[in-house]
């Protein structure tokens, strides 16, 4: 099978030979009840679209918060099922998480249309990036990551995007945490995130920036 790789950004050039100044930002590891509804509305407000990629077992928990994302004209992807490092996990583990996550958004929103997959911790393999492919989905990394699961602080997220933001940039942020983590000290809400989020938008569009969703052809 010919190798598959993975998208870090998107291609800015235009065929006119100008550069596009579109960025796109996603989110890792909701639905949350308390944090996405609030993305939600921030992204509503400044009217930007986003890509929720998703974990299948909290998909199944918020239904409805997967129903809102599709009603609001953003993208829901594949985060696995279960969050688990896949690179650990046997041939058969890992098409189970990828497919049952597909299967999980869809009985979540039957007119969601599952196209792409992100590996849990950004940890690619060979059969990871295979079994998307079989599965029908486009994998996506990222290029910017202000590391804001880890709390930096709110001017540290958004100085880290503003810092490395380029045209074609995929923006990674999270709008919740995998299971195992939700009694650890730094897994708290993600009230940075969201404060930094109403800083970031504003200031993406002051520098030009577009904010558009993922293009489909990717």
């Amino acid at each position: 099978m010919k190798n598959v790789d993975y998208m870090c950004e998107v291609p800015s050039d235009c065929a006119d030979g100008t550069q596009d100044r579109s960025v796109y930002l996603t989110f890792d590891d909701g639905p949350n009840p308390v944090c996405t509804p609030q993305i939600l509305d921030l992204l509503a407000q400044h009217r930007v679209p986003a890509t929720f990629f998703v974990i299948g077992a909290h998909a199944a928990d918020q239904p409805e918060l997967i129903r809102r994302m599709i009603a609001e004209g953003h993208e829901v992807a594949n985060h696995t099922m279960t969050h688990p490092d896949l690179s650990r996990c046997e041939p058969g583990e890992v098409e189970r998480e990828i497919v049952e996550a597909s299967n999980a958004i869809r009985m979540a929103c039957p007119q969601a249309t599952v196209r792409r997959m992100r590996a849990p911790y950004g940890v690619w393999t060979e059969d990871v990036l295979t079994t998307s492919a079989r599965a029908g989905l486009a994998c996506v990394h990222w290029s910017v990551d202000p590391r804001d699961w880890a709390r930096p602080g709110v001017d540290a997220i958004v100085d880290e995007v503003l810092t490395g933001v380029e045209p074609g940039a995929i923006v990674l942020l999270h709008d919740g945490w995998p299971e195992e983590l939700k009694s650890a000290t730094y897994a708290s809400l993600r009230d940075q995130t969201v404060t930094a989020l109403s800083r970031l938008i504003p200031a993406l569009h002051h520098r030009g920036f577009v904010i558009r969703p993922l293009p489909q052809h990717h």
